[in-house]
């Protein structure tokens, strides 16, 4: 076999199907773009109908060592919504069940849909489902005594957020949940294209959930002083002050081109590359490395075979906080940093939009660059106002988005790169090269 069919150059990975859910209601790639391209903030207060103790939450945070907490999140609107019946499953399992489960397994009929597929013909074929997601304390524990044990030691299970979807569609290929904390979706992507690559599978949905069964992350953010001074998240902004948490969920189904053609599947997307690596010992445990940073985002551009100068736009992780956003910008410049002024890539992130969505962070920026693709334009992120000074952005190359920018496609096509990175410290990185349709 040569070296081109190992690495999927004769036969490329492509994305051919996507459903998503964000905070603010929105369910459809017309209300995310709406919600982008009108520089509008999902964020919203604490839900409550989660029995969380908000006052308790807020008040506590006062207290000394710990950052103020604000009432206010990314938090999506139909996280307590799920039809058990429509999925065969019994009321009293659906309550036991963790929402990331439901969520997933929602999200995953309806990328099926997108790509013009009956769910149900799948039944026994070798599709994979690889979904992004971290345990984020839902329900009683385990050895409490309650009306739904039995159903909590599958309802709670990361594992089985993956396993959900394959069990109930039939699917006979891989099903893997992949926690690396906040870059679990683009690394489930990772795992999903390898795996159609080395034929573990034919077909694979990956992608990311995560809704919050806590406000725990908060509290520990507050005492780790990386929250949002105001509640909002201000990616690549000077004003930058810390993050804020949110929920959301994001699946794409990929095949090999060949495939997809043959079943006149649309084509959104040529994955060029993707790849992962970890920071190793840095700072601290949750500190990111710029150096493992630079050394995936070069790795990436040189197994996608693209020129840094082609990548028109990069949807970065861009956390809010002045570490992660001081780390990723420097690496960033380093890689995709052009030659010329003002004909870099356009840099933003949806954080400042929905907020920092964790687990499903990656899929929510990979879905927003397919669907700006879509529309020619790289849209605005919000409070960047004054950017960044850790990076001279006129010297270095990069433009941060400002406005919503035309975004032209270059010889028939427009690439874009998607970077993730968590606490866990493993850092993901996506090449990914939309087909104009004009052209095409």
């Amino acid at each position: 076999m040569s070296s081109s069919q190992l690495d999927g150059t004769d036969d490329p990975v492509v994305i051919v199907g996507m459903a998503l859910e964000a905070p603010g209601g929105i369910e459809t790639a017309d209300d995310y773009w709406s919600l982008l391209s009108e520089r509008r903030e999902a964020l919203g207060h604490f839900p409550a109908d989660r029995d969380w103790s908000i006052r308790e939450l807020l008040d506590g945070s006062r207290r000394d060592g710990f950052k103020r907490i604000h009432d206010l999140g990314g938090f999506l609107s139909s996280g307590a919504l799920f039809d058990p019946a429509f999925f065969g499953i019994s009321p009293r399992e659906a309550v036991a069940m963790d929402p990331q489960q439901r969520i997933a397994l929602r999200i995953a009929w309806r990328t099926l849909e997108n790509s013009g597929i009956n769910p149900d013909d799948l039944a026994g074929h070798d599709v994979g489902c690889y979904v992004g997601a971290s345990g984020l304390e839902y329900g009683p524990q385990l050895a409490e005594f309650s009306h739904h044990s039995g159903h909590l030691i599958t309802g709670t299970s990361l594992g089985v957020i993956s396993g959900r979807i394959a069990y109930t569609l039939d699917l006979a290929g891989p099903a893997l949940t992949v926690d690396t904390s906040c870059s679990s979706a683009l690394a489930a992507f990772h795992v999903a294209v390898q795996a159609l690559r080395s034929g573990d599978c034919d077909m694979a949905l990956a992608g990311g959930v995560c809704v919050m069964g806590s406000p725990g992350y908060f509290v520990e953010f507050s005492k780790q002083h990386a929250l949002s001074d105001d509640g909002h998240c201000r990616p690549y902004s000077a004003s930058a002050s810390g993050t804020i948490w949110a929920e959301g969920a994001g699946m794409f189904l990929l095949q090999r081109r060949s495939r997809a053609v043959s079943d006149g599947r649309h084509i959104l997307a040529e994955v060029r590359a993707t790849a992962v690596n970890q920071d190793g010992r840095t700072t601290g445990l949750t500190a990111p490395s710029g150096h493992a940073q630079t050394r995936l985002f070069q790795k990436a551009i040189r197994s996608a075979g693209v020129r840094p100068e082609e990548v028109g736009m990069i949807e970065g992780h861009g956390t809010g906080t002045r570490l992660g956003d001081r780390t990723e910008l420097r690496s960033l410049a380093q890689t995709y940093g052009s030659s010329a002024p003002g004909t870099g890539a356009v840099l933003g992130s949806v954080k400042s939009n929905v907020g920092h969505a964790q687990a499903a962070a990656g899929a929510l920026g990979l879905a927003k660059v397919l669907i700006a693709a879509d529309r020619g334009a790289v849209p605005a992120s919000l409070h960047t106002d004054h950017a960044s000074r850790e990076i001279n952005w006129e010297e270095q190359g990069l433009r941060l988005a400002t406005e919503l920018t035309p975004w032209p496609a270059v010889n028939g096509q427009r690439i874009a790169a998607v970077s993730a990175f968590g606490m866990s410290g493993t850092n993901a990185h996506a090449i990914v090269a939309m087909p104009d349709d004009e052209v095409a």
